[in-house]
């Protein structure tokens, strides 16, 4: 039986994190006209760079990665938004699975296309030219445009998509001429290669298949692979395996319970779904995160409720506890007639075995806790410390959800730290300071306080990566007043320093 050749499409968009700003800001607000240039700008190591730019600001030479000033310095009439790149990186993960309509197996393509294996299934849509017509029509409907190609590898396919002519179909028996005809820079070699192999007068795939491969080998021996022309062209070729590392369909557990007759009360039938969904969980080997009980009323309404879990759960009892009241004032209408309990989000979760001592998981204990108190009094009200890598204490914490995000270990403070700081630093009015020292008398909430006694400096500079040019540095004083309370003060800048004018002093925290 002969071998069915392998055929791989490749989808690029172009110009996704525009087209999606597009499609999102429409729904809000009206967007600029055609004539001004738009970008979308992102933090780059001196300032905001440019991320994306519009048809408009494209044909006056606006490209990614210059940078905001600088352009807008040529073009007063730039109008900059905040790019989304974990929005655009998500709606890429979306589409990863919406894609296999077309072929069983998808995966993403870098940070802006997607690959598609179409293997003995281009007849289903009546032929490869009408399965990429389907392709593109499909995402012009959703204002999306996109390049597409046929190869039989991904690597020919995604290069033809780039920087071939639009919708080339390839089969195996022409992929070598076709690929000779493209720039050695459809092979995405990085700069740095490309710039070498240009030297060499290498400057299509044509040219660098005909050179001798011994020299080539030990000219580039030491690059990786992904930058290794050699490896790159016999992958492109289809002569080395060009896999596509496909993410595993994502799991879809929900359970039903189809009534006869339409129902004013659903607590009677929630301990049915709950074992039926805590039973294909175990099947699957994975937890519930997140849940969503939906009532279907016989007017054809839906209402639904979410629950969420603080770790992966599949015990019946305990989504039975949180779904507890949930359905309390909700109008069924004229009744429902079904009821499915839905897994949003799930999680593999081993099968765990109670320890022979009948103690107690104290995390599954403090688990059981949070779910309960976000359930009654809602998951934005129930949080605990996220840290962060700062050298500002102001920066080291803040709140989170505690459902969604797990606990971490407070970093090691090697220095005294207060038992509460202020959520902002407030101004005092120093009365008198000793230089380059701390106030001997200041002003705070309209009290006069002396200072009886102090120790420090400690100096905390600003954080150059992410702070504003000109911010000023921090000493920090620990103060002890005549009535025994101890303050945490800083003086924000010092004399001289060429940032400001006079320093200011903030009271920040206190010690017990």
């Amino acid at each position: 039986m002969s071998r069915v050749p392998k055929r791989i499409v490749s989808i690029w968009f172009p110009h996704l994190a525009m087209e999606r700003w597009r499609i999102v800001a429409r729904r809000d607000r009206t967007l600029p006209g055609n004539d001004v240039p738009v970008v979308l700008a992102r933090d780059g190591a001196h300032g905001p760079v440019i991320h994306a730019a519009s048809t408009t600001a494209t044909a006056r030479g606006i490209r990614s990665g210059a940078r905001i000033v600088d352009v807008q310095a040529i073009h007063p009439d730039l109008h900059v938004e905040p790019a989304d790149a974990q929005g655009d990186a998500a709606l890429l993960d979306r589409l990863v699975f919406w894609a296999r309509r077309w072929g069983p197996w998808s995966a993403r393509d870098g940070a802006d296309g997607l690959f598609v294996d179409v293997t003995g299934v281009a007849h289903l849509f009546g032929g490869e030219t009408a399965l990429l017509d389907d392709i593109a029509g499909r995402f012009t409907m959703q204002g999306i445009s996109v390049r597409l190609a046929i190869a039989p590898t991904s690597l020919a396919a995604q290069a033809f998509a780039r920087h071939g002519e639009e919708r080339v179909i390839c089969g195996p028996d022409d992929l070598g001429a076709r690929l000779a005809l493209l720039s050695v820079c459809a092979l995405r070699l990085g700069f740095d290669t490309e710039r070498l192999l240009d030297r060499l007068g290498l400057k299509t795939i044509g040219a660098l298949n005909n050179m001798p491969r011994v020299s080539l080998m030990r000219r580039f021996a030491n690059l990786p692979q992904g930058r290794n022309p050699l490896i790159q062209l016999d992958r492109a070729m289809g002569r080395e395996a060009d896999p596509l590392d496909a993410p595993v369909d994502q799991v879809h557990l929900i359970a039903r319970s189809r009534l006869a007759e339409p129902v004013m009360d659903a607590g009677p039938y929630l301990p049915d779904l709950a074992w039926q969904l805590c039973t294909d969980l175990e099947a699957s080997g994975r937890g519930a995160r997140a849940l969503r009980l939906t009532i279907y009323c016989v007017d054809g309404e839906a209402r639904w409720m979410d629950v969420a879990f603080a770790r992966a759960s599949r015990d019946p009892t305990h989504m039975l506890r949180l779904l507890n009241g949930k359905l309390d004032g909700v109008d069924a209408g004229f009744g429902f007639d079904m009821l499915t309990l839905e897994a949003l989000r799930t999680e593999p979760l081993e099968a765990t075995q109670t320890g022979l001592d009948g103690a107690h998981d104290a995390d599954a204990d403090v688990a059981g806790l949070l779910d309960r108190l976000s359930a009654r009094l809602g998951a934005r009200h129930v949080s605990w410390s996220h840290w962060e890598e700062s050298h500002l204490p102001d920066r080291m914490e803040r709140r989170v959800t505690a459902l969604g995000n797990d606990p971490q270990v407070p970093p090691v403070v090697t220095a005294e730290r207060p038992i509460r700081l202020l959520d902002r630093p407030e101004e005092v009015t120093v009365v008198y300071a000793v230089p380059e020292g701390p106030p001997a008398q200041f002003i705070w909430r309209r009290v006069t306080l002396r200072t009886a006694r102090q120790s420090g400096p400690e100096r905390i500079a600003p954080e150059w990566w992410r702070d504003k040019p000109g911010s000023r540095l921090r000493d920090y004083y620990k103060v002890e007043v005549e009535d025994g309370r101890r303050f945490w003060l800083y003086r924000e800048g010092v004399i001289g320093d060429g940032r400001g004018e006079e320093p200011r002093w903030f009271l920040h925290g206190f010690f017990a």
